[in-house]
C-alpha cells in the first residue's frame, strides 16, 4: 500500500519535529511528534510549533525518538511491501532516520519502498487543511497524487 509522508523540522538540516503518514486506503494514519530542540529556528517558531498539536485526539505527543520509532515499526508491521510517497527530499530523508534505532540497527521490516514524486502544482501551504502541521500536509499531499495532476502518474 502507498503511505503519503510528510514531516516537520527545525529548518534546514534541522533536527526532526514531526512525522506523518496517511495510506492509500483505510483511515489508520500515523502521526508523532518529538521534543523540540532547545533552539527553534525562527520560521521554523512562527509557522510549524503552533500547529504541532492540530491532530486528532489520542496521538501520542512528543515522543522520544526511540518510542517514535517503535510506533512506526508496530504501524508499519501489517504491510510487507509499503511504499512511502514524498514530494521533498528532506521528508524522505527524515523518514529513514527514524527507521534506525541505534549503531547497526533499524526497526524490524519486511523491506520498503521509497518514492519522491515531482510536486510542481503542488503546495502544502496552499492545499493543506492546516499548513505546516504534518499529518495536515500529508493529507493534502495524498488529495493531491489521488485526485489531482498526479491520479494517472503513481
Amino acid at each position: 500500500m502507498r503511505y503519503f509522508l510528510d514531516t516537520e523540522f527545525n529548518g534546514f538540516g534541522g533536527a526532526l519535529i514531526s512525522l506523518a503518514l496517511v495510506p492509500e486506503y483505510g483511515d489508520q494514519e500515523f502521526y508523532v511528534s518529538l521534543p523540540l530542540p532547545d533552539e527553534i529556528h525562527p520560521w521554523v517558531a512562527q509557522n510549524v510549533v503552533p500547529y504541532l498539536r492540530f491532530v486528532p485526539p489520542g496521538v501520542d505527543y512528543a515522543l522520544s525518538r526511540a518510542d517514535a520509532s517503535r510506533h512506526l515499526e508496530a504501524y508499519l508491521a501489517p504491510d510487507n511491501d509499503p511504499l512511502i510517497v514524498a514530494d521533498w527530499p528532506d521528508d524522505l530523508a527524515h523518514f529513514c532516520q527514524i527507521l534506525l534505532t541505534g549503531p547497526g540497527s533499524m526497526i524490524a521490516l519486511d523491506g520498503l519502498r521509497l518514492q519522491l514524486i515531482n510536486g510542481a502544482g503542488f503546495s502544502a501551504a496552499a492545499n493543506s487543511k492546516v499548513p505546516h502541521n504534518a499529518l495536515h500536509d500529508a493529507r493534502a499531499l495524498k488529495e493531491f497524487c489521488l485526485n489531482g495532476a498526479l491520479s494517472g502518474v503513481l
